[in-house]
């Protein structure tokens, strides 16, 4: 499985007994990532059995507390727990300054690598950029600076056509990574057998967009376009569009038309307000203009694979 993202908190404002800030789990391409940290977010971790040791890479979209409250203490916990291996934190220009006051105040140093990567740009950026996955800003409108994030696997090597290859004697193994590569095959005589012929297409890359709490804004809609899953919060519905605007915040509807213009594979809501009495209906009014529409749900685990 390339992709799994696992929903730890998907709810607005305050964390209830049923209702949990935002957090999000990612693995993917071998990597782990953690988007968001609200209040109650290494307990949900545990609850849902996920390999938190595991998490390199942590990103903030903005410093409202039920997206990052509960970073303090997993940073701790981690301290607690012997942690060795070195932690990445992406987040508004500031988070430094706050996580460093706690951990000073508390006597709680930490013993493991910890490094800050703070963002201000109003621009789309390139982030991280490794072998395997790259990750981009998504500029977005709130009512301080918040970015969301595009994640992105890397296309992979070429695979092998084993049968075809074994019709051409004179390819040796030592010729294999150049074919993966995609380069053509050249015979001594100069001649070249098309790459095409030897060789599979890779699995398509997989890409996930994540966009937090923010205004409708059509902007985003060229940097998340034709991605596999778009999670785009819908804290109301459409009959309080006047309230999203207020306070710079989307409906479902509103949502649905992002993923509709950005053709978008799959649709994830999340961020719902707790006025409403059922979560059927912000997938209802999304449905009534784009398919399909996904319940982020705490606990609930989405997988995504494009092997070929």
């Amino acid at each position: 499985m390339s992709f799994k993202l696992t929903i730890l908190g998907c709810h607005s404002a305050t964390p209830r007994t049923l209702a949990h800030t935002s957090s999000q789990y990612v693995e993917m391409n071998n990597e782990r990532f953690l988007i968001d940290c609200g209040e109650g977010t290494q307990r949900q971790l545990r609850k849902y059995k996920v390999t938190f040791s595991k998490i390199k890479y942590v990103f903030i979209s903005h410093l409202h507390g039920d997206h990052f409250f509960g970073l303090i203490g997993l940073i701790s916990t981690f301290s607690l727990l012997n942690r060795k291996t070195e932690l990445h934190i992406y987040g508004p220009k500031g988070i430094k300054e706050i996580i460093l006051l706690q951990l000073k105040l508390s006597k709680s140093w930490v013993d493991y690598p910890l490094y800050f990567n703070e963002l201000d740009s109003k621009e789309s950026e390139l982030i991280l950029d490794n072998a395997k996955i790259e990750v981009h800003t998504i500029p977005l409108k709130h009512r301080v600076y918040t970015n969301g994030f595009l994640f992105k696997e890397k296309v992979k090597s070429r695979k092998l056509n084993m049968s075809a290859v074994k019709l051409h004697p004179e390819i040796d193994i030592c010729d294999y990574q150049n074919l993966k590569d995609g380069k053509d095959f050249k015979n001594e005589d100069g001649s070249l057998i098309d790459n095409k012929l030897l060789t599979h297409d890779p699995p398509a890359p997989i890409s996930y967009a994540y966009c937090s709490d923010t205004a409708f804004t059509e902007s985003i809609i060229p940097l998340v376009k034709d991605v596999d899953l778009l999670y785009h919060e819908s804290t109301f519905l459409d009959k309080h569009e006047e309230l999203a605007t207020k306070t710079k915040h989307s409906t479902a509807y509103q949502a649905a038309t992002i993923a509709l213009k950005a053709s978008v594979k799959k649709l994830i809501l999340g961020h719902y307000s707790s006025r409403y009495d059922s979560l059927e209906l912000f997938k209802e009014e999304a449905e009534q203009l784009f398919r399909p529409v996904i319940l982020a749900q705490a606990g609930k685990e989405i997988k995504v694979s494009n092997q070929n």
